[in-house]
């Protein structure tokens, strides 16, 4: 419901792309029977809410370790993202089994295989290179990014993206987050002044 909720207003303000931090790599140490709910969860929300997302012209997109989901699951979000890859009003991106640090390590493992194979020369790699070879290849940084249930940490989420983003914490659980917050949160990254290190 929240992410229902949360997803309509950002699609009312017209933000183009909204990330989701859904389920870290750290996550599959907790208990079993937890990781398998979550991950009925998400193949519930998956084969339910699809055609909703698709009829306002989202764009689902799964970004983490997508072979390491259980295989029903893997196949519910291989389906949404195809039938929704030509949508264009919003990108829904969903972190699942995702981890920031793993995700440079596999962006600079391709790297290091076009350099040995002679496709890529070292002195031409860029930071433009490493963002080509993230998840979020083709997609601008991170404006704000919003930590709820007062957790004053990043978690490992999107960490080369994050670099200029401007940060929100909020005591909020996500279970309760709201679309008036996001609002309240949104008026208060409004009066930021974004220099990117410029005077």
């Amino acid at each position: 419901q929240t992410v229902e909720e949360v997803v309509s207003a950002c699609g009312e303000l017209g933000i183009g792309i909204l990330t989701l931090y859904a389920f870290s790599t750290k996550n599959w140490a907790r208990p079993a029977v937890e990781v398998k709910a979550l991950m009925h969860l998400f193949k519930r929300f998956l084969n339910t809410r699809i055609e909703e997302i698709s009829k306002r012209n989202i764009r689902l997109n799964i970004m983490g370790q997508i072979e390491r989901l259980p295989d029903d699951v893997r196949t519910e979000a291989e389906q949404a993202m195809a039938a929704t890859q030509n949508n264009s009003d919003m990108i829904l991106n969903l972190a699942i089994s995702y981890g920031a640090r793993e995700e440079i390590t596999r962006a600079v493992q391709q790297i290091a295989a076009k350099v040995r194979s002679g496709e890529l020369e070292d002195k031409d790699i860029t930071d433009k290179t490493i963002s080509d070879h993230l998840y979020t290849a083709g997609m601008p940084d991170p404006d704000l990014i919003i930590r709820t249930s007062a957790e004053f940490r990043l978690s490992n989420f999107l960490m080369w993206q994050a670099a200029y983003s401007e940060l929100f914490f909020t005591p909020t659980l996500w279970p309760d987050f709201t679309s008036q917050e996001l609002y309240q949160i949104l008026i208060d990254y409004q009066q930021r002044d974004r220099r990117f290190g410029k005077v």
